[in-house]
């Protein structure tokens, strides 16, 4: 029997974080090997030279070092998708996030390292993001549907780091149908085993599958 790709992953890692939600819930099992950032192992430099997380190893010719490919290919793979492929609209909102949206998510988080603008300047910036996600909310409990779906595994990771940086601003701040939704996902049973801590990978230890069989 051919052993499951390997995932070289940080669970801390927004990036990574949307990739293992999405190989839980698809029920795609991989060999996880978890990396400590400061600390990389040589064999995820020798299959990706970008050296971050995740990466996935299906085979030597095969490799995805891209957190959203690797999305795609968890419902691929899934006898029973969780969620569809996206579609335009699904990409384009998850494009926001990723393109736009987290370069201003660090500027806020990491003010100190900008000092051409304010921390609370940068807060307001990426608050046009959030009140485009608090409309789409209004009216439904996901971003595009009752259940959970592929924008919103995409794009959660980033709103909880957003959240994290001044809990007391977030909870307070008038973005209700985007806070239960964040909580919704935050409090799930998969985001749980998702943020399960495992040890730092080193080559030779014992095979970690994800998720457990």
């Amino acid at each position: 029997m051919n052993k499951p790709p390997i995932l070289y992953s940080f669970r801390r890692c927004p990036y990574a974080m949307r990739a293992r939600m999405a190989l839980l819930l698809n029920k795609v099992q991989v060999q996880l090997r978890e990396v400590v950032l400061k600390d990389k192992p040589p064999s995820l430099l020798d299959f990706s030279a970008k050296g971050t997380v995740p990466v996935l190893v299906i085979s030597e010719q095969l490799i995805i070092d891209e957190s959203r490919e690797i999305l795609d290919w968890a419902i691929q793979q899934a006898e029973n998708p969780a969620f569809d492929l996206p579609c335009r609209d699904q990409q384009s909102l998850v494009a926001h996030n990723d393109n736009q949206f987290k370069g201003i998510l660090d500027q806020y988080k990491y003010f100190d390292r900008h000092p051409q603008q304010p921390q609370q300047e940068y807060r307001r910036q990426g608050e046009v993001f959030l009140a485009l996600l608090e409309q789409r909310l209004i009216h439904c409990q996901y971003l595009f549907s009752p259940q959970i779906g592929y924008a919103d595994i995409a794009i959660f990771p980033f709103i909880r780091q957003f959240a994290n940086v001044d809990r007391k601003w977030f909870d307070q701040a008038d973005y209700p149908q985007l806070q239960a939704w964040l909580a919704r996902l935050i409090d799930s049973e998969a985001f749980g085993q998702v943020m399960t801590p495992f040890k730092q990978w080193h080559a030779g230890d014992d095979l970690i599958h994800f998720p457990k069989d």
